[in-house]
């Protein structure tokens, strides 16, 4: 973001200059609702985070003890957010709902009746495949869900135990795969050094410092119930604990939609 037109960078936001990153270092700082935003901030919970909704659950927490200015933080911390809130727990959604529910239709398009329909099968694919020309454009492709456990908090909520946890069911999960989604499991608290470099060389690697998570309480313990797997062949791998517990990813050269989902499915059924 550009400069905010005063020496110190912190002056008054209620005049449209001042940054609220610049201002707050916690959430237990959120107290004025007029400095919560600056002018230049597009994010959906600017649009729709009203006084009225700010007063109502301003000093409430959610089932798992995340509290609602958990939640917003990273959306006022991070004036250049898109959406700009986090979820604690599956419950944030219900006990937050004139917030959240408002936030999904903006973003998403989708109401509070919309259902989700999910098929996670290759073979109802239609215009999946590519004529010579165009397959010849394309450099490599890659599909890639989320996934987190029932029975745990979302990223903002979930304990050092907790996370722990998560990762040992994925690896006891991935250590059952078979075929081409066989492979090996890093975490990376004690990762060594050569297998580190491996990962950053493969652009398989996550790292700490992401300041919209930071600011939600998702980086805490770091490196600690985080890890990689990847298949021996590097077309198929899971983020454990980063942002989602599981970001399931499958990829490879070329324009094999059809493969790329196909090993995906298969995966991701595996794992659940």
């Amino acid at each position: 973001m550009g400069g905010c037109g005063s020496k110190d960078g912190v002056s008054d936001p209620k005049k449209g200059k001042g940054l609220p990153q610049e201002m707050f270092k916690t959430s237990d700082e959120l107290v004025d609702f007029d400095t919560f935003f600056h002018e230049s901030s597009k994010s959906a919970l600017k649009k729709c985070l009203t006084r009225e909704i700010w007063e109502e659950y301003k000093d409430q927490s959610d089932a798992e003890n995340v509290t609602f200015k958990t939640m917003i933080f990273s959306g006022i911390k991070n004036q250049d957010s898109g959406i700009g809130i986090y979820a604690g727990s599956h419950d944030s959604y219900t006990k937050f709902e004139k917030l959240f529910d408002q936030c999904i239709s903006d973003y998403h398009g989708h109401g509070k009746e919309a259902q989700h329909v999910s098929d996670m099968n290759a073979d109802a694919l239609t215009n999946a495949d590519f004529d010579e020309a165009d397959a010849a454009m394309v450099n490599s492709t890659r599909i890639r869900v989320g996934r987190n456990l029932k029975g745990y908090p979302l990223g903002p909520g979930v304990s050092r135990e907790q996370r722990n946890e998560i990762m040992e069911k994925v690896v006891e999960a991935c250590g059952k795969f078979e075929g081409d989604l066989q492979g090996t499991f890093y975490p990376l608290k004690g990762m060594d050094k050569k297998v580190q470099q491996q990962l950053i060389d493969d652009h398989f690697l996550f790292k700490e410092g992401d300041r919209f998570l930071a600011a939600c309480n998702l980086n805490r313990d770091w490196p600690e119930g985080r890890g990689i797997f990847h298949n021996n062949d590097k077309t198929f791998l899971v983020w454990v604990n980063e942002e989602d517990q599981l970001r399931i990813i499958s990829m490879q050269q070329g324009a094999g939609i059809k493969e790329v989902f196909d090993r995906l499915c298969r995966a991701a059924t595996a794992i659940e």
